[in-house]
C-alpha cells in the first residue's frame, strides 16, 4: 500500500497499472490536476485468505487550496507471488 501511495504522490503511472490487478485494471490513468497528497496513515492491515487481504487507510492531499482525505479499505490479491490491488471501499 505504501508503494502505491508513493507511486501515486510521484506520478508513476506505469508502477500503478503493474500493481492493480489485469480484472480492474484502468486502461488508463491522468495525474493533470490531480491532488498534491500530503501523507499516508495505514489503520489496519488483515489477511483475510491464503491469497487474499485487506488494507485500510487514509490519505491526506490539498486541491484547489483546500485540504481533504481520503479513507478507503482496499482489496489486494496474491497471484503467482505477487500483491495486486483489486478495488476499495471509500468512505
Amino acid at each position: 500500500m505504501r508503494s502505491r501511495y508513493s507511486a501515486y504522490v510521484l506520478g508513476l503511472a506505469d508502477y500503478l497499472r503493474a500493481t492493480w490487478h489485469p480484472g480492474t485494471r484502468p486502461a488508463e490513468l491522468d495525474f493533470a490536476g490531480g491532488p498534491k497528497w500530503l501523507g499516508l496513515t495505514v489503520l489496519r492491515h488483515e489477511v483475510t485468505g491464503d491469497d487474499r487481504a485487506i488494507v485500510e487507510f487514509v490519505a491526506r492531499y490539498k486541491a484547489g487550496g483546500r485540504a481533504g482525505r481520503l479513507g478507503e479499505v482496499s482489496r489486494f490479491v496474491r497471484d503467482d507471488g505477487r500483491w495486486y490491488y483489486v478495488d476499495g471501499d471509500v468512505d
